[in-house]
């Protein structure tokens, strides 16, 4: 998965880079831009990073384990020998840093190289005949309990299984597939013979070999030492990390929810990129002219000489479609009839709608509740857009409350379940919109340097009951709104234990402190470094611990470990002094936990829910397969059986409803497509049990707030 991100950008930080970066000592004279890198990065990371780490054995030992995950996740290309070899240098990576020489990072990627190139000849060679599935073998598909072969014969016959438990998969599936059409007299599906089958699923396999070796081989020396820089930066902690060049741009505009470019979603097949959606009012869709199964074969800038794009990389051809604001992309399209086009397109900001907010209104026969569902905490991280052109997710929760406002809601109901963070700022105005004002959260930098970001703007948008649910991979600024509510006793918090990443980060552009007689390397991307711990009003971190909801609802995962305490090298959970806030306390926790509490044990869905708990638990303690056709296809029949009992989650629930706004679906009426899918969204919530669940939570708390003077009142100040 993503990690979570949680970012500050202030003026105040940037000069802080700014003084230290100017102190400096002045770079050894390296002509190897690996080198150049090395000695801004550095010193960056011990001027500016929370909580810097000594240089010395002990380091390079973390670095050396760190790398060596990252390098062979899975075991799969180094033999036992070469570890051997690169262990000589687990105690000296300190050194090389110092002495300026990189032979830990050269012998290794030389190694690997080889055994990548080596392993693309053996799963060709090994899928060219069907496998042998009478043996009783097993095959572990856990990585982190295995270990790496002594001999090639061993890790030849890792690959082996490998293959043949990718093949068989695909096999079992295509079975159980004609043997359904076969029960259901289903004429639409072909029957073909097991030959034949076997075959297809071997074919499969090889295909998608292909494309992983394909992304290996696509790996550059660049990407490489990125990886090595990122074992050094994972040992002050999981969040700071080096972003080359073009992986920054990836990441502003993933933040921002919006980017500059055409709006066409794209996909590469054969060889070839193919148009495989257009977002609802993009400069593409304005213009009318492409359309989804339109092949891009080359792309020019306005009326310059157009360059071929058929079996390029993807992202480089990505590179070449997007482009500024109101500059001219013209592309050659082959159309699906064979014809071809060339479709001149004025680029635009385009927003990524399935990234920003949007609500619902629901209704469980009892009341009417707002939903509002934000995916992440964006803003405009990407500078060189336009600012009024661009979401910000504090603005945007502003505009869906008060739409739902108009549709009379009697609560409101937020989920930021797997939001995994963003913007700072804007948790700190979101909060505001619920509270009169008063801190949101604390803040400490290096050298116990502490501060408090408040809550200024004395409006208030929504006074009525709250919850907001949150899940495990809810992270960073999402830990921050949901404690603050805590603190505050302004919201009921429900769902599961959080993440616990309670740190900040900040982006250093590097470029600045190259020297001008290495110019010519420029650019050598971004730091992202974690200059801060964020802090509860109420004194305590999320770091590690994260936020334990107000009402805990049964959960599939329960019983996995999962985190900021399950990453490598956390930062330690620790705490401050309590900020000045007034809690609103007008809500009986203990009455609506109590009633929660009894839904749920009565509540079939739930019951459901801690069985597959356990199940999940039990399959990831035996995460071996059996590689004999027969006992490996009962497996999967008994695992298939047991997944039909949790088809009830997915089922309408009685009395309770989810509809689009008025509002959104007349702007919508355009876009049939789009509203299409809003419509499946809506549908497919008023079938979670867990907002269900919510909503009721929501006529409790409305129910024990009688000290609120009128329906849907706050009226205690929060603040100094």
């Amino acid at each position: 998965m993503l990690k979570p991100m949680q970012f500050i950008k202030t003026k105040s930080l940037l000069i802080v880079g700014v003084v230290a970066l100017s102190s400096f000592t002045v770079f050894k004279y390296a002509f190897d831009k690996n080198q150049v890198l090395m000695d801004v990065l550095i010193p960056g990371l011990n001027q500016l990073h929370y909580s810097p780490v000594k240089m010395d054995d002990a380091f390079s030992e973390k670095v050396y384990t760190l790398y060596l995950k990252n390098l062979d996740r899975n075991k799969l290309f180094l033999l036992q020998s070469d570890v051997d070899q690169l262990s000589k240098y687990r105690r000296s990576i300190d050194d090389e840093i110092n002495e300026g020489h990189f032979d830990f990072y050269k012998t290794s990627s030389q190694i690997i190289v080889k055994r990548i190139k080596e392993k693309e000849d053996w799963y060709k060679e090994m899928l060219k005949k069907p496998f042998d599935y009478n043996v009783d073998e097993e095959y572990e598909t856990d990585f982190k309990k295995a270990k790496y072969s002594a001999t090639e014969d061993d890790l030849k016959n890792e690959w082996r299984k490998l293959l043949k438990y990718q093949a068989l998969s695909r096999l079992d599936e295509m079975l159980n597939r004609q043997e359904k059409a076969k029960e259901k007299n289903d004429t639409t599906v072909k029957i073909r013979p097991y030959d034949s089958l076997e075959v297809e699923a071997r074919r499969k396999t090889l295909k998608a070999n292909d494309d992983y070796f394909k992304y290996l081989n696509k790996l550059t020396p660049k990407d490489r030492f990125a990886m090595y820089l990122n074992s050094i930066t994972g040992i002050y902690d999981p969040h700071t990390e080096y972003f080359p060049p073009k992986e920054r741009k990836k990441f502003d505009q993933m933040m921002s929810a919006s980017f500059e470019g055409i709006g066409a979603r794209l996909q590469q097949k054969d060889g070839f990129i193919r148009i495989t959606d257009i977002i609802p009012g993009s400069p593409s869709a304005k213009q009318g002219e492409l359309k989804a199964g339109d092949e891009i074969h080359k792309v020019a800038q306005g009326d310059k000489e157009p360059v071929d794009v058929t079996n390029m990389d993807m992202d480089d051809a990505i590179d070449l479609i997007k482009g500024k604001k109101g500059s001219e992309v013209r592309l050659t399209v082959k159309k699906p009839d064979g014809t071809f086009k060339v479709i001149p397109i004025i680029r635009d900001v385009v927003a990524i709608e399935e990234g920003i907010a949007k609500s619902a209104l629901l209704n469980n026969g009892k009341s009417k509740i707002g939903y509002i569902y934000l995916p992440n905490f964006y803003t405009n991280f990407d500078h060189s857009t336009d600012p009024k052109a661009i979401h910000k997710c504090a603005t945007d929760m502003r505009n869906e409350i008060e739409k739902l406002k108009k549709q009379n809601i009697e609560g409101l109901i937020v989920d930021i379940r797997d939001n995994g963070g963003g913007s700072l700022q804007e948790v700190v105005e979101m909060a505001g919109l619920f509270i009169t004002k008063g801190p949101v959260v604390q803040v400490r930098g290096r050298n116990n340097m502490s501060s408090v970001m408040e809550d200024k703007d004395t409006s208030v948008v929504w006074r009525g009951p709250l919850s907001i649910m949150i899940n495990r991979n809810s992270a960073s600024a999402s830990e921050i709104l949901a404690a603050a509510m805590q603190d505050y006793k302004r919201a009921v918090i429900v769902g599961t234990s959080s993440f616990g990443k309670g740190t900040v980060q900040s982006f250093l552009d590097l470029d600045p402190y190259v020297l001008p007689q290495f110019d010519t390397m420029r650019p050598i991307g971004s730091v992202k470094i974690t200059m801060q711990k964020f802090y509860r009003i109420n004194g305590g971190a999320t770091q590690l611990k994260g936020v334990t909801p107000d009402v805990t609802f049964p959960d599939p995962y329960e019983f996995f470990d999962y985190g900021e305490k399950e990453m490598d090298y956390p930062m330690a959970w620790d705490e401050m002094e309590k900020a000045n806030y007034a809690p609103f306390n007008i809500l009986n926790y203990d009455g609506i936990r109590k009633n929660s509490n009894e839904r749920v044990k009565k509540s079939p869905t739930f019951k459901l829910i801690e069985g597959q708990a356990k199940e999940y638990k039990a399959k990831r303690d035996d995460s071996k397969y059996n590689l004999a056709m027969d006992k490996y296809r009962a497996e999967q029949k008994m695992l298939r059986d047991q997944n039909k009992k949790y088809e009830d989650f997915k089922k309408e629930i009685k009395d309770f409803t989810a509809e689009l706004l008025s509002d959104d679906v007349n702007k919508m009426k355009g876009d049939t497509a789009r509203l299409g899918r809003e419509n499946r969204w809506a549908k497919n919530l008023a079938k979670d049990i867990y907002v269900h669940e919510t909503s009721n939570i929501l006529i409790d708390a409305r129910q024990s707030a009688s000290a609120m003077p009128g329906k849907g009142s706050i009226t205690t100040v929060v603040g100094k």
